[in-house]
């Protein structure tokens, strides 16, 4: 969730240090820091609470210029989000880290240096090893064994990198369950937690295994195992090394990542009409693997477990196989009886969210036939160790609430509906039909988009309200779901979605006429019993606001405000609809003056626990 950058080089690095911390904004943080070591060896730190300009703001005010250095921004986990706990952290006048991740026996190693003589400046549990590593290289270790020794001690997850005073020019970094790769350069050597803070320096990186520590300087690389061996990783070459987020002309990265989605979903289908989904689109080995797929476990966190329950509705209805859909944080940690036959599915934006790899690889040998990540990342870690992976093309999202990513994955799902179907209950008319409804799913979230002034008009009402009640029914209820986290996400109102059956059983008695009601309306087999379930909230003085079919004859009543959509086949509805939930997020955040691209306390990447 926080983001390194480190370099060393044969030209000066402050500059390309401030740059990757730039381009790691988007995954969210609150503090940032940056230490260079200048030509002779001495220590030189800026650190700051709030965002990156801040420090440039430093930099300008007093220049920390050197050849190596390391950056850092912060998603405070132990301690606030102040300059003295930002890193990096320092012990003595020798050794400096950057951490990203948990240390989790902190406290027990916190006592046993205080004990020793070390003071403690920080909230952190970070600065733990700082210290650790300063008493390993007081005792004469080189920077990479005083490294080794200090993570042998290490409990939980992290990634780290390290300078010392007394070796110039070296950075050492090492990884235990969060991501780091190696930027690769001519007489020049980079570290990240993302390649993304790299690709306007270098195009070739190196994606560091588990356990995996290395030692670079501007003309060398070394990499070692957790057994302490040197090992060879091969490099990767990104086309894209100076793709750069640029927000056109919108005011956010929100906005343009919701009007992208036309282009995205495309992207992501890429199949010429008339010709079937392929299931070498799933992967090398993919047809063997789902030849004994009899069920499916949906593994997930956040947005991407929505697009999982909405995925368990196309499984089950068209496809005829059985799906279970679960939070990845309480899977990994239950005892599970699994469904001989059953396929493991791991759907994650990034591809390095911790509990959805842990997840991954807590699972028994022979628990599944085979695991499929649906991801964004190339190379990230989860697209590295799943046997087989869908890769959406989204391209890069900044906004922390997910839009576009979102939306690709149920055109994933739709696909791999329609792999798995062929095999179980999907006759060829069915496959057929699917494939032509994803053809022209770029047209009916066009048109949905086309409502923009009509949902900012809407959005206006919203200002002053605290709470909001989101109802949908069948397919839609995971859709309500997704829309009520995009609203509490960006606008801090306080947002709850139920299925509409749910309404007498408890929620009904938060209804007022200060609770808005959003209810997803399409025209479907269902659409008779919610107009039911709506009366319910209209009748007890609650205020309506209904995105329904145009076909679906509403009336716009004044407490009954009704935004007609598009009509679209049945299939696409969930994906049409969450687009315009998501531009009624949108301006409700836009008109409260929130941060809609990087909100409060949360991350774009959650690569902790």
């Amino acid at each position: 969730m926080c983001g390194i950058v480190a370099a060393t080089a044969q030209r000066e690095v402050s500059e390309i240090l401030l740059e990757g911390l730039r381009r790691l904004e988007y995954r969210g943080y609150d503090s940032a820091g940056m230490a260079v070591l200048d030509d002779a060896g001495k220590l030189q730190l800026h650190k700051r609470e709030g965002k990156v300009a801040e420090m440039e703001k430093a930099q300008q005010q007093a220049p920390i210029l050197g050849h190596s250095g390391i950056a850092h921004t912060r998603w405070a986990t132990h301690g606030k989000p102040t300059a003295l706990n930002a890193h990096p952290h320092s012990s003595g006048d020798r050794a400096v880290i950057v951490h990203n991740g948990i240390i989790e026996n902190h406290e027990a190693l916190r006592e046993e240096l205080a004990a020793v003589g070390y003071v403690f400046q920080s909230e952190t549990d970070s600065e733990v090893v700082a210290h650790l590593l300063h008493r390993n290289l007081v005792d004469g270790e080189s920077l990479l064994g005083a490294m080794q020794e200090t993570v042998a001690r290490l409990e939980g997850a992290y990634s780290l990198a390290a300078m010392d005073t007394e070796h110039p020019g070296e950075i050492v970094a090492t990884r235990e369950g969060s991501p780091l790769v190696v930027g690769v350069g001519i007489g020049e050597n980079f570290l990240a937690s993302d390649s993304l803070a790299l690709r306007q320096v270098t195009d070739r990186f190196i994606f560091l295994e588990e356990g995996d520590l290395v030692r670079i300087t501007a003309t060398s690389l070394e990499i070692f195992d957790r057994d302490k061996q040197q090992v060879e990783r091969k490099s990767t070459r990104i086309a894209s090394a100076v793709e750069v987020a640029d927000r056109g002309d919108y005011d956010h990265f929100m906005m343009k990542e919701i009007f992208e989605q036309p282009r995205a979903l495309a992207d992501t289908f890429n199949t010429a009409p008339g010709i079937e989904i392929k299931d070498e689109r799933f992967g090398q080995g993919a047809a063997a693997i789902f030849d004994r797929v009899t069920a499916v476990q949906i593994v997930a966190c956040g947005t991407s477990y929505h697009s999982g329950m909405v995925a368990r509705y196309w499984l089950e209805e068209l496809a005829g196989i059985p799906c279970q859909v679960e939070v990845a944080s309480e899977f990994r940690y239950r005892r599970r009886v699994q469904h001989p036959g059953t396929l493991l599915v791991m759907v994650s934006q990034s591809g390095e969210t911790a509990d959805t790899l842990a997840a991954l690889r807590n699972v028994g040998k022979d628990e599944f036939v085979g695991s499929l990540v649906i991801a964004n990342v190339d190379n990230s870690t989860l697209v590295r160790e799943s046997d087989l992976v869908f890769l959406t093309r989204a391209g890069i999202e900044i906004g922390v609430a997910s839009t576009k990513a979102f939306t690709t994955q149920l055109v994933a799902f739709l696909m791999l509906t329609v792999a798995l179907g062929r095999r179980a209950a999907l006759s060829e008319s069915g496959q057929q039909k699917l494939t032509e409804a994803l053809h022209v799913l770029p047209d009916y979230v066009n048109q949905t988009l086309q409502l923009d002034s009509a949902i900012e008009a809407l959005s206006e009402r919203f200002i002053p309200k605290h709470h909001a009640l989101f109802l949908g029914r069948g397919i839609q209820y995971p859709i309500a779901m997704e829309g009520a986290l995009k609203l509490k996400e960006i606008s801090y109102i306080h947002a709850e979605a139920y299925p509409a059956g749910e309404l007498k059983h408890g929620p009904l008695a938060l209804v007022d006429d200060d609770m808005p009601v959003v209810a997803v309306a399409p025209n479907d087999e269902l659409l008779e019993k919610l107009k039911s379930n709506l009366e319910e909230v209209r009748s007890r003085g609650g205020e309506l606001y209904v995105f329904a079919d145009k076909e679906a004859s509403f009336p716009d009543t004044p407490r009954v405000h009704v935004l007609a959509m598009p009509s679209c086949p049945e299939v696409l509805m969930p994906i049409v609809y969450s687009v315009a939930l998501q531009l009624l997020s949108y301006h409700v955040a836009v008109q409260k003056g929130t941060d809609v691209d990087k909100p409060r306390n949360l991350a774009k990447s959650v690569t902790v626990e």
